[in-house]
């Protein structure tokens, strides 16, 4: 009886860590089937920049087994390796469009990130009254700005933009693309500043630095992990934006976006030059993503344990 009894202690034991290992299975499962899912668009675009008409209009899809890869898109852009070293008029024009889109997307980032890192620590250290609005308010006032969808903003901007004579320009998208990407920096740098203890600013100003010496010696520095968030999510932003680079350029301020959209020929859409031309466009962002990651995931759950 007392050796039954101790078996059947010993055996009690298993079950629980059968469940655990079958709960466990259950999500690496869940988790490698929506892996699959966000890649698979990469993973088609990639691979459709090296397949022929034939192979993408019969959605061929393994490289080696369904089809021979071919350099045909990267062809028709002059960035294969046999038209590299050549003149390319398609090659000039992805280069202009590329650095257009450095320009005004880095330009736009760094100036919503320092507006937004001065409002968000006034939002966050001090208390404003504007009529009935406080400080809530007032932050829900720039995030109800992205409620507008873009084709509202179409007419205005567009007869705004014509008088101030900022159409076709660098420097205009970079002030619009700044609006468009300045809520989400203070909502994120106004979190980044909440989990910072408030006694260090006061700390800072009995060492005898002023506001803004405690703003910029000791908070910001701080800060660093929401500001790369905020900055490499703005930056993703406006690298992507199509509406309004397509609506206020013609030649000179044209960005990627819109040179992808244009990969249309007689017959149709040139499926692989599209393609060819959007996993250009899109690795320098995978680039950033997968070297500043830590950044990226730290500066978006800070404040989050709350």
């Amino acid at each position: 009886m007392a050796v039954t009894t101790a078996i059947t202690a010993h055996r009690h034991p298993v079950a629980p860590r059968v469940k655990r290992m079958a709960n466990r299975a259950l999500i690496y499962a869940a988790l490698l089937f929506w892996t699959f899912i966000c890649l698979f668009p990469i993973y088609w675009t990639v691979t459709t920049s090296f397949k022929s008409a034939v192979d993408v209009t019969q959605a061929h899809l393994i490289p080696w087994v369904d089809f021979h890869p071919d350099w045909k898109g990267w062809r028709s852009l002059g960035l294969s390796p046999d038209t590299l070293f050549e003149t390319s008029t398609a090659r000039s024009e992805f280069v202009n469009r590329f650095i257009n889109s450095i320009i005004t997307s880095i330009g736009a980032s760094v100036l919503a990130l320092i507006l937004g890192s001065l409002a968000a620590y006034g939002l966050s250290r001090f208390r404003y009254k504007f009529a009935w609005m406080r400080n809530d308010d007032i932050l829900f006032f720039f995030m109800s700005q992205l409620i507008l969808p873009p084709v509202v903003l179409a007419l205005p901007f567009l007869v705004l933009y014509k008088a101030l004579a900022l159409l076709d320009t660098t420097f205009g998208l970079i002030l619009l693309y700044t609006l468009t990407v300045l809520p989400i920096v203070i909502w994120i740098m106004r979190d980044q500043f909440n989990a910072i203890p408030v006694e260090l600013d006061e700390a800072a100003f009995v060492d005898g630095l002023s506001t803004w010496g405690a703003f910029l010696r000791i908070i910001l520095p701080l800060a660093f992990p929401g500001m790369a968030a905020a900055f490499i999510l703005s930056l993703v932003l406006c690298w992507n934006e199509y509406f309004f680079a397509a609506l206020l350029t013609s030649t000179d301020a044209k960005t990627l976006p819109v040179m992808v959209a244009s990969q249309t020929g007689s017959q149709g859409i040139n499926w692989w030059s599209m393609a060819a031309l959007s996993t250009a466009a899109i690795a320098p962002l995978v680039l950033i993503g997968i070297f500043l990651e830590r950044y990226i995931v730290s500066g978006l759950t800070t404040g989050a344990g709350k």
